[in-house]
């Protein structure tokens, strides 16, 4: 395989002996991406499921295969319309003069991609999307922690592309940090928040123009006009997705203090309801690897020791503990503190917190706002105002109201993170207009515009009245 310089160099030359990128050329482009994961799908389910432990072959299917192949089909649909110029007005007179302002959207180059190993293939194949349907070129750094889905992606890519459309490479942080530090037209990391500073750095040498899409504690807010059955319903079939493993998973719950028993009791029904068993369950995920279980297990320690009390939704009774499994049940997790890990890391696991507010929708919104800003934001209820006074006083990437995570399978919607959570966004219109270059073009009558405006000396009096247009509120 040829360096990730090598590929770059090739990349970067093909683009430029190419352009103009013609919408027939992005189409097929995107219709082999598409083909490459559809053709594939089993062996890359597989993959997954050997990366992890054991993956749900029917979640994969869902999350990475058609949650792959989903975005580039509306990237397909909606091509013609975002390519489209955009005419802009122009200041008076000048439009009346026959002048034009219009915003053309051009392909920027050379896009690179460090993908996460939570979603591999849907973390690289969305993004995509936007940057094909944008005319560009792309490489890919897949995860370290899913070898098999990477190697996967090394053996097929050629099959659909070229390596100077499309080429990925695999390999440890070393490989991770020279990537990031190559001098691409665009740059897109996908991962965690602390890992994101280090792509910041890397990236500033080359002004690499840095799209990071993070994580956080995505909070849920418990309104105390929410049916508790249907809230703890949806957060339970959200954490326990993926066991947790997902940058927008509910990390913690706020609940009035009065309804903190119902919440428990609810996700425990309905968490058991989803899963009567766990071990040999085919419908539930394992934890990737063994620091990140062991990570898990180390931050109930810690709860515990500092008062907190765990309950471990285990409806079997399974054995755990002697069990050659990396799966883990959910805990819920109450009389939570702030000097517990548990509070202060993005959890990332099946681990909830619950925590109780006392009063008004205000102390929730207050132990929100307190925190970093987050990726995700969801409140639960049907009382509009409070519902508005969430929305209006909390500001975090995105939010779903009365349900988790669904705001990112909204392809029109931007998804993104802000401050810690991430920066820009992508997905749809808005991962089109993010990986491509809004040109501005204007286009100037045969009159002479400059000396009517006052800007050619002499300056007299054409300068002055000019000058008075402007200032005029």
């Amino acid at each position: 395989m040829a360096s990730m310089t090598e590929t770059l160099a090739a990349q970067r030359a093909a683009f430029t002996a190419e352009l103009p990128v013609s919408l027939s050329v992005r189409r097929d482009r995107l219709k082999r991406a598409a083909a490459m994961i559809r053709d594939h799908a089993e062996r890359f389910c597989t993959a997954l499921s050997e990366d992890f432990g054991h993956r749900s072959r029917e979640q994969s299917m869902l999350t990475d295969i058609g949650g792959s192949i989903a975005p580039i089909t509306h990237a397909l649909k909606q091509l013609d319309g975002w390519a489209r110029p955009e005419k802009r007005p122009v200041q008076f007179p000048l439009g009346l003069l026959g002048a034009k302002a219009r915003v053309e959207y051009q392909p920027k180059g050379v896009i690179g991609v460090i993908a996460p190993w939570n979603f591999p293939i849907q973390l690289v194949m969305a993004p995509l999307a936007g940057i094909l349907a944008a005319g560009n070129r792309a490489m890919v750094k897949t995860s370290e922690f899913t070898p098999e889905t990477a190697a996967l992606f090394e053996e097929v890519c050629p099959q659909y592309f070229a390596a100077d459309e499309l080429a990925f490479f695999s390999g440890g942080p070393e490989v991770g940090k020279a990537f990031a530090s190559l001098p691409f037209n665009h740059l897109l990391f996908t991962g965690a928040t602390g890992i994101g500073r280090h792509i910041l750095h890397a990236a500033a040498d080359n002004l690499t123009p840095v799209t990071l899409e993070l994580g956080g504690k995505s909070p849920v807010i418990l309104g105390k006009s929410a049916d508790v059955a249907r809230a703890t319903g949806r957060v339970a079939t959200g954490k326990m997705l993926n066991a947790g493993q997902i940058c927008l998973a509910p990390d913690y719950m706020l609940v009035p203090e009065e309804r903190e028993g119902a919440v428990v009791e609810g996700l425990k029904t309905a968490t058991s309801a989803m899963y009567p068993s766990l071990l040999a369950n085919p419908d539930y995920t394992a934890i990737v690897n063994d620091r990140h279980f062991e990570r898990l297990n180390a931050w109930l320690d810690d709860a515990r020791a500092k008062g907190a009390k765990v309950e471990t939704v285990n409806p079997a009774n399974e054995d755990f503990a002697s069990a050659n499994s990396r799966k883990m049940p959910l805990h819920i997790v109450t009389d939570v503190t702030d000097d517990m890990t548990i509070m202060q890391e993005e959890i990332f696991g099946p681990i909830l917190p619950v925590k109780r507010y006392a009063g008004g929708i205000d102390a929730a919104i207050d132990e929100v706002n307190r925190r970093d800003r987050p990726l995700g934001l969801y409140y639960f209820g049907d009382d509009a105002g409070e519902q508005r006074r969430v929305l209006d006083r909390t500001i975090s990437g995105g939010v779903t109201v009365n349900d988790v995570i669904f705001h990112v399978s909204m392809e029109e919607l931007p998804f993104g993170g802000i401050g810690p959570s991430g920066m820009g966004a992508y997905h749809g219109h808005d991962g089109f207009k993010t990986f491509s270059h809004a040109k501005a073009i204007y286009e100037q009558p045969k009159l002479d515009v400059a000396k009517l405006a006052g800007l050619k000396p002499p300056y007299g009096k054409a300068t002055m009245a000019s000058v008075k247009r402007q200032m005029k509120v």
